[in-house]
C-alpha cells in the first residue's frame, strides 16, 4: 500500500510538471501571435504550479509573464506589473547564476524606463504650466513607474512623492516619503558632467565610462565629478509638510522630531517646526522656536522681525522694538521692521486715549493728555516715513502716515501723501 502511495505521488507530480509545460507553451504561442490576454490566462494558471518547478521552467515562466505583461510595449500594459516581473526574472536568473532572459529582456526594460522617464518628465513640465492637479497626478504616476521597472533608480519614487505632494494627493505623497525613510534612502549620488565642445553646454552622463569615452573622442570637454546632496532632510520636511496640509500638526510635528534627532543643527526643519506651532496657535511654542533659529542662524532678519512680532502680540512692546531694530540693523531696507516700529511706539498711546476719554470735561488735563499723545505720535512718524519711503505701494502705511500728519497739522506732507494714496486706490 506504501509503495503504491509513492507510485501515485510520483505520477500526480509529473502530471503537474505536464501541465506547467503545457501552459507555458500556450503562453508562448499567444505572446508570438500577439494574443496577450490568453497569454496571461495561460501564466495565471501556471503560477500556482511554479512553486516546485525546475529551475529552468520558473525562468521560463518568469520570462514568459513579463513578455506577457509588457504586450509588446502597448499604451495599456501595466507598467507596475510589468516593472514587477521582469524584475523578478532578473532577480531569480541572479540568483540561480544564469542570464539567459535577463539578457533577453535586458534591452525590453531599458527601452521601456527611457520611454516613461521621458513620458514623465514631460507631463511634469507640462503639470508645471497649467497647475492642474490632474496633470500632476499622471506625472507623479509614471515616475513612479519607472522606479518599478528600475527599482535601483530610487530618486524617481523621491520626484514621485514630491509630484503627489503638488497634486494635493497627500496620502500617496506620505506613503512614498515614508517609504523612502524605510529604504534609508539619502539621495546621495556622484554625477559624470562635461562640456559640450561644440554648444558649451554642460551635459550629464550616466556613468563615467559614458563621459570619459566623449571626452576622449574630443566631443567633450572639463570632465568632473560633482556629488549630490543628500535628500533625507528634505524627505522629513516634506513629510511634515503632507500631514501638516491634511490638517494633522500633531503627527507633523512628531515627524518634525524625528528629522531633528537625525539632523539636529537643521535650521531648515526647525523653522518648519516653528512654524507648523504658528499653524497650530501655539504662539509661546512658535517664538520659543525662532529665538533657536537666531541662535543658530543670528544674521537672518526675519527671525528677529517674527519674534518682533509676537512680542508686540504679547504687549512686550519695548522688547519688540528691540527686536524689529536688530531686523532693520540686518536689513536697512525692511520697510516691514520700520512699519511695526512705528505701529509699536503706536501702542503706547493707549492707555493715554483711555485717560483721554475719562477726562472729557476736564479741558485742562484733555488737552495736557493729548499734548502726549502728540508726542508719542512724533516718535513714530519717522520709523512710518521710512517704511514709505522703501514700500510706496503699502496703502496701510499711506493711510496712517496720513492720519498723523492731519494730527500733527503737517499739512504739506499730507497733500504728499494724499495724492499717492489716490493713486494706490484706483
Amino acid at each position: 500500500m506504501r509503495k503504491q502511495l509513492i507510485i501515485l505521488s510520483a505520477f500526480f507530480i509529473s502530471m503537474t510538471v505536464f501541465a506547467q509545460k503545457d501552459e507555458l507553451k500556450t503562453a508562448e504561442k499567444a505572446i508570438k501571435s500577439n494574443d496577450f490576454a490568453t497569454a496571461i490566462s495561460a501564466i495565471n494558471q501556471a503560477e500556482g504550479l511554479i512553486a516546485n518547478a525546475d529551475e529552468k521552467t520558473k525562468a521560463n515562466f518568469y520570462y514568459l509573464k513579463g513578455l506577457a505583461l509588457y504586450q509588446n510595449g502597448a499604451p495599456q500594459a501595466d507598467i507596475d506589473k510589468v516593472g514587477t516581473a521582469f524584475n523578478k526574472l532578473i532577480s531569480y536568473e541572479k540568483e540561480i547564476g544564469k542570464t539567459k532572459y535577463t539578457n533577453e529582456i535586458g534591452g525590453l526594460l531599458n527601452k521601456l524606463i527611457v520611454t516613461v522617464a521621458d513620458n514623465a518628465s514631460n507631463d511634469y513640465s507640462k503639470a508645471m504650466e497649467t497647475k492642474e492637479d490632474q496633470d500632476f497626478l499622471k506625472a507623479a504616476k509614471e515616475f513612479q513607474q519607472v522606479y518599478a521597472l528600475s527599482p535601483r533608480d530610487t530618486s524617481y519614487l523621491d520626484n514621485a512623492a514630491l509630484v503627489y505632494y503638488f497634486a494635493k494627493d497627500y496620502d500617496k505623497s506620505i506613503k512614498i516619503y515614508e517609504q523612502l525613510l524605510d529604504l534609508n534612502y539619502t539621495g546621495i549620488t556622484t554625477i559624470y558632467v562635461a562640456t559640450d565642445k561644440e554648444t558649451k553646454e554642460d551635459i550629464v552622463f550616466g556613468d563615467k565610462k559614458s563621459m570619459d569615452l566623449q571626452v576622449k573622442l574630443g566631443l567633450a570637454e572639463n570632465p568632473r565629478e560633482e556629488k549630490k546632496e543628500s535628500r533625507r532632510e528634505m524627505i522629513f520636511k516634506n513629510l511634515a509638510q503632507n500631514y501638516s496640509d491634511k490638517g494633522n500638526n500633531e503627527k507633523a510635528l512628531e515627524i518634525i522630531s524625528k528629522g531633528r534627532i537625525e539632523f539636529p543643527n537643521s535650521y531648515s526643519l526647525l523653522i518648519d517646526e516653528a512654524n507648523i506651532y504658528y499653524k497650530s496657535g501655539d504662539n509661546a511654542k512658535f517664538k520659543e522656536r525662532l529665538e533657536e533659529a537666531i541662535r543658530l542662524n543670528p544674521t537672518e532678519p526675519t527671525l528677529y522681525y517674527n519674534v518682533g512680532v509676537m512680542n508686540m502680540d504679547q504687549q512686550n512692546i519695548d522688547e519688540a522694538i528691540k527686536f524689529f531694530k536688530k531686523a532693520i540693523e540686518l536689513k536697512p531696507d525692511y520697510a516691514d521692521a520700520y512699519n511695526n516700529i512705528g505701529a509699536a511706539i503706536i501702542e503706547k498711546t493707549k492707555p493715554i486715549i483711555e485717560e483721554m476719554n475719562k477726562s472729557l470735561s476736564d479741558f485742562k488735563k484733555y488737552d495736557k493728555l493729548q499734548a502726549q499723545q502728540f508726542e508719542i505720535y512724533k516718535e513714530a512718524l519717522p520709523y512710518y516715513e521710512k517704511a514709505f519711503s522703501y514700500n510706496k505701494t503699502n496703502i496701510n502705511t499711506a493711510q496712517t502716515l496720513m492720519g498723523l500728519y492731519e494730527n500733527l497739522e503737517m499739512t504739506d506732507k499730507l497733500n504728499e501723501v494724499r495724492a499717492v494714496y489716490d493713486e494706490l486706490k484706483e
